[in-house]
């Protein structure tokens, strides 16, 4: 199996669970059976690859006076969009949604931090200079 369908592959399999999750603990979200559940969270998993970042840079003034706080309100708006698109996954409105996505959020983190693929941190030290040396290299630099 090559790198980049594995990769896919995992990353649909933890939207799949937590979509999961969300339909077992938020009243409000159903689906009907197993099919439903694999389109329900393939779409999901499309839309918050490519329209997310799109709708995050169309309503970055709104996320800077909001102080981020209307991300899980986007999150919520695609949820539901999901529900609508796909027959047999219900969102039965704008607070379940908005629950629902923050418990795949929720969940989703946690598994990928558990399965080693959160954010990294990589500190890489600069070449050792002379003490005379004063060149732009000040020490450490942290890549995320």
């Amino acid at each position: 199996m090559s790198g980049v369908f594995f990769n896919f592959l995992q990353r649909w399999l933890v939207t799949i669970l937590a979509v999961l999750v969300a339909a077992w603990l938020v009243p409000g979200i159903r689906y009907d059976t197993a099919v439903t559940i694999f389109l329900a969270s393939l779409l999901l998993g499309f839309l918050n690859s490519f329209v997310r970042p799109l709708l995050l840079i169309l309503s970055l003034p709104l996320l800077l006076v909001t102080l981020g706080l209307f991300v899980p309100v986007l999150n919520a708006l695609l949820l539901m969009f999901v529900g609508r698109l796909v027959r047999g996954f219900q969102v039965d409105g704008f607070w379940p949604a908005l629950w629902g996505g923050l418990v795949i959020s929720i969940v989703s983190i946690t598994i990928n931090l558990l399965l080693g693929r959160g954010a990294r941190v990589q500190v890489r030290r600069g070449t050792p200079r002379s003490p005379g040396d004063k060149g732009g290299d000040d020490g450490p630099v942290i890549d995320v």
